[in-house]
């Protein structure tokens, strides 16, 4: 078991970190007088017909960034002439009785937060975070701090990295559990259940989003939620999980064979899919352009798959016609961190795109600190496969009489967690092994 969470994070950390954070937010802002930016955290939203049931709450990014707090209608604001003021509800008799709200938190009652506004009366003020009662965003000064506020977020602090890799250490006891437990027979369920449930043991505060096990055909669908289904033998069996902790994530995927050893074909194509990964994550270093770390892993598939017989052509040609983004239809990853979608973004003034490629949620170039994912794959999907106008477009490029006899093969997806240093780049996620 992981000591207490005060003995992992010092408080003079968390302390000094924020205060960096807000002294980087302030200076990036350059507020002029008669500006002012709001951050609300928000509140856990309604589950639908369940009458005074809720999701589980999390602090909206932006607030928590700045706040390292999940408390519900809470407020941060800001003004270059007064500086930063932080709102925090008092919990009410009702929280105290049903889910033991703190008792006291540092910070000035939200009830003083209509008097701040009124104080502001005609000033033009950024609605960051939730949406906060009484404010009229200025639409224009909303997404010019958002912008400033992404650059200063993406570069990964100490105490960031240190959840990062506390949540790392328990989906590493996650995977090293599932590797084991993989047989025919099993459930995806099973499996679930098992991985999620020794995130927890082994420090993880929660899973960082819904756990992904998928046998079969299953494998070719992205975001599949795991079933009763039973693994059979010879089928692939894609993971997709991660631990989070105070809010950071770790995301990682494996793919294993479901009777302990590939065929031939699967061999053929995990081994590609990890030397496309290789590829693109030595592309991971500073001032290189995320599109090329894509490029990267799209020019192994595109020429492994000729060897496999399966495309026929030039690499760069079958990229860029999209032949290979049938095979490979998703972006190289996304940027990871305070969840598992930090703040990665297409920078103003890019297309977010080039020639043949799925689309992407990040075209910028790197810098030390950046922290992704880098999870390249091969899939076989029917959705697309089957196309017909597709066939048509790529009739010479892929070899269909193959496709046609492999549509049940599933995907494989192979996943990391790369940050960006001074001098090239770490794999966070290095210690969880591909197979057993």
């Amino acid at each position: 078991m992981m000591p207490p969470l005060t003995a992992i994070h010092d408080q003079s950390m968390v302390i000094g970190q924020l205060e960096r954070r807000r002294r980087a937010a302030a200076k990036a802002w350059s507020l002029e007088s008669g500006q002012a930016v709001v951050i609300g955290a928000g509140a856990a939203p309604p589950v639908p017909g369940r009458g005074d049931r809720t999701y589980r709450f999390y602090a909206h990014s932006e607030y928590f960034y700045l706040a390292d707090r999940e408390r519900q209608g809470a407020v941060l604001a800001f003004d270059p002439a007064d500086g930063w003021f932080d709102f925090v509800p008092h919990p009410t008799a009702h929280e105290l009785l049903w889910s033991g709200a703190p008792a006291a938190e540092p910070g000035i009652s939200t009830g003083e937060l209509p008097g701040w506004l009124e104080a502001r009366k005609g000033a033009r003020i950024a609605n960051l975070g939730a949406p906060v009662q009484g404010v009229e965003s200025d639409a224009t000064l909303e997404a010019d701090v958002r912008y400033a506020l992404n650059r200063i977020r993406r570069v990964k602090d100490e105490l960031e990295t240190e959840r990062m890799r506390q949540a790392e250490r328990a989906t590493k006891a996650g995977f090293a559990v599932a590797a084991e437990l993989i047989t025919p027979g099993r459930s995806e369920r099973e499996l679930q259940i098992e991985i999620e449930a020794t995130f927890l043991r082994n420090g993880g505060d929660a899973c960082a989003y819904e756990t992904i096990v998928a046998g079969g055909p299953n494998s070719a669908v992205l975001h599949f939620i795991p079933t009763s289904r039973v693994f059979a033998d010879g089928e692939l069996v894609l993971v997709d999980a991660g631990a989070e902790v105070c809010g950071y994530a770790s995301d990682v995927t494996r793919t294993y064979p479901a009777s302990g050893s590939f065929t031939p074909e699967q061999q053929a194509l995990h081994t590609l899919v990890a030397t496309s990964c290789i590829a693109a994550i030595e592309q991971c270093a500073p001032g290189n352009e995320w599109l090329d770390v894509h490029a990267a892993a799209a020019r192994v598939i595109a020429e492994g798959l000729v060897d496999f017989g399966l495309l026929r052509g030039q690499s760069d040609a079958l990229i860029e016609s999209g032949a290979v983004t049938l095979f490979f239809p998703h972006g190289i990853g996304h940027m990871v961190g305070l969840g598992i979608r930090d703040a990665g973004e297409v920078l103003r003034g890019r297309r977010g795109t080039r020639p043949g490629f799925p689309p992407v949620r990040v075209d910028l170039p790197l810098e030390p600190g950046h922290c992704f994912t880098v999870e390249p794959g091969i899939y076989f999907v029917p959705a697309l496969l089957q196309d017909e106008e597709r066939r048509r477009q790529h009739a010479d490029a892929i070899n269909w009489g193959r496709v046609d006899r492999m549509l049940d093969f599933g995907g494989i997806r192979i996943e990391h967690n790369v940050l960006v240093t001074d001098n090239g780049f770490e794999i966070l996620t290095a210690d969880v092994p591909l197979l057993v």
